[in-house]
């Protein structure tokens, strides 16, 4: 879906409305509009991923996700568990760690071009959106992180003796 046509017309909008005042009220509306492009753009885009969110939930059996293509977006449809029909069959994703639930909070996540396309190959293969990929990804590190401390935790308890045991043979 080509967000263009949406902005160019509350661009016009904007200029229509500033048409009633001076050649500087005009001038700062073009500037404006172009200042605020990329504002809207990203708005539209969530205004997008909240709808794609709530029609999700409301069809059962359905995933719908919004991608991001370039300046375009693009909405996939999928069975839930099903992957999208371009994509190659994937691997069964690992079991995420356990969340004590709540509220979902939306962040703004700025990437490397390069690190997002590796971000986007993996969560492909995975048959998962980047979304999901991402929120998993941070799972596993919070997991991992609650174990380093644990360890550590008991490595302090212990007066600074290591729990951990080593088992084998050296030669030489």
């Amino acid at each position: 879906m080509d967000l263009t046509p949406y902005i160019a017309n509350l661009r016009e909008d904007l200029a229509n409305t500033a048409s009633a005042g001076d050649e500087q009220t005009r001038r700062a509306a073009a500037l404006l509009s172009s200042a605020l492009e990329p504002s809207v753009r990203l708005t539209l885009m969530n205004a997008l991923a909240d709808l794609a969110a709530e029609v999700t939930a409301a069809l059962p059996g359905q995933v719908v996700d919004v991608r991001l293509e370039g300046r375009d977006v693009r909405v996939v449809v999928t069975g839930a568990g099903e992957p999208p029909r371009d994509a190659p069959p994937p691997p069964p994703p690992p079991p995420p760690p356990p969340v004590d639930g709540g509220d979902i909070s939306r962040i703004t996540l700025r990437l490397v071009e390069q690190i997002k396309g590796q971000a986007e190959q993996a969560a492909a293969a995975q048959g998962v959106s980047l979304n999901t990929f991402v929120a998993q990804a941070v799972q596993g590190a919070l997991g991992q992180a609650q174990q380093h401390q644990q360890r550590h935790q008991r490595w302090h308890d212990s007066g600074g003796h290591s729990e951990t045991k080593l088992h084998g043979w050296v030669e030489g």
